[in-house]
């Protein structure tokens, strides 16, 4: 950050304090694991006194009414959750991009409604960009702030590079990673976004752009990273300024206890901790993973605690090995769990690192493969494809990681990293900083 210079005398006027109190309007989609580094975020920036709109799915009100923000709820399509391309690795995109215009859209008029002379900023989900530069075009000191919950939401020609779940070796030469990174943005993201985004650009007297990816990384005044620099590099090729946080990791109800079915589960066998299954709050088609799932334990007589908030996707005769529970923080049920198997959402990814738990990854699509990816780097988890998945595989795939003496000690020392604070102060003052520039 560059340090502000202090003339007296010669007709420069000093900047505004960092004490002037500014409103922050925080902008998040997705489901609950794209909420709570977003409500973090807007805590930090309310407990020091400025104002804070909060903006969000309207079905995420119960997640936000205790914590005294002022929430905004954002339309959302419930009827997107049961579209089978939602977890499609290539045609995801296109589902999440038409299931969120409607609420991006409301963006716009709620920033066109506040004073104009109000000092504001605006800290968005990449996919808000859009919307947030269009509020700029008729408010030019509006700041705006790009937060990124995963790596992949950055793209880079550099390791890992992948494209969807493929993966470009090592040896690929810089060159064609980068045409191939854009014939990936040309044929997947293009198509589907640049319509909507230069339609609303001209309605608003304002020039088409050409490629989403250069349109959106040219948005932000500032990026922001809610992961560390030891799970994903700084990459040339990412925006600048940037700022590197930490995972943001947050709980509505910290003071949440296990159920007490869940507790007796975990009492019974103590020597003999269970394998936790999730794919996700918001995924909806699930069946066939918890159908492996069963097997895969039952075929190693192993114990399992399912999570899904959606019982019909679970077998309905399950085993009295195995526990269904419909939502449990992770903070606190990993600590008591043998292995995590999961999607690789970032949230539950940041979870598993936190608690020290081996990771079996089965990626569906979005930023799963890249986060898959990088735990298997760390060496703290294992990786299954999703479309080739059944209870054999699954239960080798378990056996495998069971077998890894050296898994533990890796994921220990993994988890000591959280020791040393995923603190939001530094980033609070540096979206300060954002607002007094200019």
């Amino acid at each position: 950050m560059e340090p502000y210079c202090f003339q007296q005398g010669i007709g420069i006027e000093p900047p505004k304090q960092p004490g002037a109190k500014t409103h922050f309007a925080v902008v998040t989609i997705g489901s609950a694991g794209d909420l709570f580094p977003f409500m973090a975020m807007a805590l930090t920036l309310r407990d020091v006194g400025h104002r804070v709109s909060f903006l969000a799915p309207e079905q995420h009100a119960p997640y936000v009414k205790d914590s005294g923000l002022a929430f905004i709820g954002l339309p959302a399509d419930a009827a997107v959750l049961a579209d089978p391309d939602l977890w499609h690795p290539t045609r995801g995109f296109g589902v999440v991009w038409r299931a969120t215009r409607p609420a991006m859209a409301q963006i716009v008029p709620f920033v066109d409604a506040l004073p104009p002379d109000e000092a504001l900023v605006l800290l968005v989900h990449p996919l808000a960009l859009p919307e947030a530069d269009l509020c700029r075009a008729r408010r030019p000191g509006l700041k705006v702030a790009a937060a990124y919950l995963a790596p992949q939401n950055l793209p880079t020609i550099h390791d890992p590079l992948m494209l969807g779940p493929w993966p470009v070796p090592p040896w690929v030469p810089l060159g064609l990673r980068s045409w191939l990174l854009r014939r990936l943005a040309a044929g997947v993201i293009d198509p589907v976004a640049l319509k909507d985004v230069n339609a609303a650009r001209q309605a608003r007297g304002m020039e088409k752009v050409d490629s989403m990816l250069t349109h959106l990384f040219a948005v932000p005044d500032l990026s922001v990273t809610l992961f560390p620099d030891w799970f994903a590099p700084t990459q040339p090729d990412w925006p600048k300024p940037m700022v590197r946080a930490g995972f943001p990791l947050f709980d509505p109800n910290p003071d949440a206890v296990l159920s007490p079915e869940l507790e007796r589960f975990l009492d019974e066998e103590p020597g003999a901790r269970p394998v936790v299954f999730t794919h996700g709050t918001g995924n909806t088609q699930s069946r066939a993973y918890f159908e492996h799932a069963r097997a895969a334990v039952e075929l190693i007589g192993l114990r399992a605690v399912f999570l899904t908030p959606h019982r019909e996707q679970l077998p309905p005769d399950l085993p009295p090995s195995i526990l269904w529970q419909d939502y449990v923080p992770l903070r606190r049920l990993l600590p008591r769990a043998m292995v995590l198997v999961h999607h690789g959402g970032i949230g539950t990814t940041a979870e598993a690192l936190r608690a020290g738990t081996p990771q079996l990854v089965v990626p569906l699509a979005h930023d799963q493969f890249d986060n898959a990816a990088r735990v298997a780097a760390l060496g703290v988890a294992f990786r299954a494809r999703a479309s080739r998945l059944n209870g054999v595989r699954l239960a080798r795939g378990l056996q495998q990681l069971l077998g890894d003496r050296e898994l533990v000690a890796r994921c220990r020392r993994i988890s000591r990293r959280f020791a040393f604070g995923q603190g939001l102060q530094g980033l609070r003052q540096r979206l300060e900083m954002l607002a007094l520039d200019g």
